[in-house]
């Protein structure tokens, strides 16, 4: 973790590409003082094409009104 105090951060950031550059984490500092912590970006995960993931499902071979009726046929309605 690199500290800077906020002379150092304030004269830095006009090339923040290098202040920060390799570094996890930075912390921001004024009389000895934690004031701020700058963290690095964490990429965003890619969201999968719905169309990808339909075209990966199985089709239903029985149409589903036949799944129904054969569901209720089954259950016991005498109590």
């Amino acid at each position: 973790m690199k500290t800077l105090t906020i002379r150092e951060a304030r004269e830095g950031l006009s090339h923040p590409d290098q202040m920060f550059a390799g570094n996890d984490e930075v912390l921001v500092v004024c009389r000895g003082e934690p004031v701020a912590r700058i963290l690095p970006v964490v990429p965003k995960r890619k969201i999968r094409s719905l169309a990808a993931f339909r075209a990966k499902q199985k089709l239903q071979t029985i149409p589903s009104e036949v799944l129904i009726r054969e569901d209720r046929d089954s259950r016991d309605f005498s109590l």
